[in-house]
Parts: structure tokens; sequence; C-alpha cells
């Protein structure tokens, strides 16, 4: 009963953080959307705009798409592809801060938050693919 116990809390948990990550990298797509509307109307802004709209979304839209994978290999590469544009994301971001010097309580919390996203996926690519070895 008790293995039955810590078993179900697992689980649970489990599908917290994956609830948790889904809302989290929908409202940061949201945000980015928000932030990209505040940029200058200048051609090169536009461009890196661009290149930062696909990416910041990409990371939900992934991480949505594994939620209806037809293995858990197929699960763990969407999550992968997610991690990887999440740290396009930081490219993206840092080089607006860098070369264009837009700052901001905006761009901070999005350089925050996509770095606290990639953490979380990140670990939990670790366990996925840790419970494929055992």
């Amino acid at each position: 009963m008790v293995a039955e116990n810590s078993k179900l809390k697992s689980q649970n948990h489990s599908s917290k953080s994956k609830s948790e990550l889904r809302e989290r990298t929908y409202a940061f797509s949201v945000k980015t959307i928000q932030f990209l509307e505040s940029l200058p109307e200048k051609r090169i802004s536009w461009v890196i705009a661009n290149q930062l709209m696909r990416s910041a979304t990409s990371i939900g839209a992934n991480i949505i798409e594994a939620k209806s994978s037809s293995s858990k290999k197929d699960f763990i590469r969407f999550y992968e592809i997610a991690l990887k544009s999440a740290n396009e994301t930081k490219y993206w971001l840092m080089l607006l801060v860098d070369a264009l010097a837009v700052n901001g309580t905006e761009v901070k919390f999005l350089l925050n938050e996509t770095d606290e996203i990639a953490r979380m996926i990140a670990a939990s690519l670790l366990t996925l693919k840790n419970k494929n070895k055992l």
C-alpha cells in the first residue's frame, strides 16, 4: 500500500508540473508577443522580432505537441526541441539587449522566464531519460 501511495504521489506531482509547464510556456508566449508589439518600427527590429517570435512560441507549442506524442521516444524528442527553442530564445533576447539596446523590465522578465522554463524542461528531460534507462 505504501508503494502504491508513493507512486500515486509521484504521478500527481509529475502531472501537476507538466500542467504548470504548459501554462507557463503559454503565458510566456503571450508576454513575448506583447513585448514584441512595443519594439521600434525598424527593419532590423522586425527581423529579430520575427526570429524571437518563432523561437519563443515554439517552446510551448512543442510542450503541447509532446502531450499527444505516440511514444516515449517521440515525447522526449518534443521536449528536446522545446529546450533548443528556449536556448534560441535567450539568444534573440540577448541580441536585442546588446545590439539594439533594448532594456527594461519586460526584457529582463522574459530572459528570467526563459531561463526558468529551460531549467524545467532540462530537469524533465533528465528524469525522462533516466526512466528509460531503468
